[in-house]
């Protein structure tokens, strides 16, 4: 099972990777007040680093909290 999912991280990744280097093309993004304007490629790179960060410690958050439930309810 683990096979598969780093196949499907690793398909996902180049996907994301293929998606950045064909759109070059600056961008402007603006949240509450702040602006960049960068390239496309850097934003979707960031945005995908961002994503994987939030979405491990979330996964590890989880996982912590429900190992902690059942050792309370068993001892």
């Amino acid at each position: 099972m683990r096979w598969v999912h780093l196949t499907v991280i690793l398909v996902f990744a180049a996907a994301v990777i293929i998606f950045a280097t064909q759109n070059l093309q600056p961008v402007t993004v603006s949240f509450m007040g702040f602006s960049a304007n960068t390239r496309l490629a850097i934003l979707v790179a960031i945005i995908y680093v961002l994503g994987t960060v939030t979405g491990g410690s979330l996964w590890a958050l989880l996982r912590r909290s429900v190992e902690a439930a059942r050792g309370r309810t068993t001892a």
